[in-house]
């Protein structure tokens, strides 16, 4: 696990900005594709932004990059809560990404089990399972909540066990509303993880999730390490103001 410390906002987006681009460029070096998953949430607004602009824009191969979410809330696409809305309003209109390398968790006109079952049959097709080897997605971005969640893995819930389904939907008793989510299964497979956490609010979580008891019921990201590959945590000072280092 490899933890970064930026001491201003710009620091941060700037950092994770850098890192991306070098890790696109390696990885397209030894094969012509990248599987990207987008975090929803505040905290990678400025990353977005600051991506789909010059220079960066002009840094990546974006026709070679295939965009997958991490979760999604069962909401119609132009509400705001909607990770994937916001995602092409900072940054998937503002770069040529074809349409069909972008895989949208479908929210309209279909149920949330059956989007769920979609979404995993996409990502079969992707990363064929016969392959004992296997290794998913070349980068997943993920927060995490100032209660230790991640995706919609969220505290006391039965998906944080989830080890065979890779997206699945359920009902989150505590936001009347259902969430549709990758699962550990398949994130904790990919090539590189990486958290982005910023905010004071979430320094104990952080601590907890780092350097606390190993509890994934109560703080979820405990659960996300990747079986291969590597781990990433991009946070700002305000974060880890309780870490050891």
């Amino acid at each position: 696990m490899l933890l970064h410390i930026a001491k201003t906002a710009e620091e941060f987006n700037q950092g994770i900005a850098d890192w991306m681009v070098k890790c696109i460029s390696d990885t397209l070096k030894i094969q012509n594709r990248f599987t990207l998953v987008l975090s929803g949430g505040n905290t990678p607004k400025g990353l977005y932004q600051l991506l789909s602009t010059t220079p960066y824009r002009e840094k990546i191969d974006w026709g070679k990059i295939h965009i997958f979410w991490g979760d999604e809330r069962d909401v119609p696409f132009e509400d705001d809560r909607n990770n994937a809305k916001m995602a092409y309003e900072t940054l998937l209109n503002h770069v040529a990404i074809p349409a069909s390398q972008i895989h949208v968790m479908q929210t309209e006109n279909i149920a949330p089990e059956k989007s769920a079952e979609a979404y995993e049959k996409i990502l079969h097709q992707y990363f064929p399972t016969s392959d004992s080897r296997l290794t998913t997605f070349d980068l997943v971005l993920l927060g995490m909540g100032d209660d230790g969640h991640t995706l919609s893995l969220f505290p006391r819930t039965a998906i944080v066990h989830e080890d065979k389904a890779w997206a699945k939907a359920y009902y989150l008793e505590a936001q009347k509303m259902y969430r549709i989510t990758l699962t550990k299964a398949i994130v904790n497979k990919s090539k590189h993880i990486a958290f982005l956490t910023t905010g004071s609010n979430k320094a104990h979580a952080l601590k907890e999730v780092l350097e606390g008891a190993y509890n994934p019921d109560l703080y979820p990201s405990q659960e996300i390490n990747p079986d291969n590959g590597e781990l990433y945590w991009f946070v700002d000072e305000a974060a880890a103001v309780l870490i050891n280092n």
